[in-house]
């Protein structure tokens, strides 16, 4: 198995703009994949698509990749921040940042368990190294 990165960048991208809105995963998933067939690209069921960006909410929030945002921060119960692990996470799955496949190949490698805290933060720190 092999994780959605375009989807998790997109998760991760809006958790960074959520402050004084309420997180939406289907509906970020849904405007990947607009984006995606606009550029020509296959999605696949859109059904799927937003069941997994549900799913990577829950899994991002349980492993500490995001946490709920505070109050002061425009938080509202419904809506997260980054965390230190989350913003590492970005930084090598970004896609507008050069060179991005390589630390996406590097967390496909360990399948499932890239996004187990104490393997990605393995895999991150050999990412650094590179």
């Amino acid at each position: 198995m092999t994780y959605n990165w375009d989807l998790i960048e997109r998760l991760l991208h809006e958790v960074q703009n959520s402050a004084d809105k309420s997180f939406a995963p289907r509906a970020y998933a849904e405007e990947l994949a607009q984006e995606l067939e606009r550029a020509g690209e296959q999605i696949g069921s859109l059904d799927h698509l937003k069941a997994l960006a549900a799913d990577y909410e829950s899994q991002l929030l349980t492993a500490g990749f995001i946490a709920p945002r505070p109050e002061e921060e425009g938080g509202n119960g419904e809506n997260f921040v980054l965390t230190d692990r989350g913003l590492q996470l970005l930084s090598m799955i970004d896609s507008s940042f050069p060179g991005d496949e390589h630390p996406r190949e590097l967390l496909d490698q360990k399948g499932e368990a890239a996004l187990v805290p104490e393997v990605f933060d393995e895999v991150a720190s050999r990412a650094v190294l590179l």
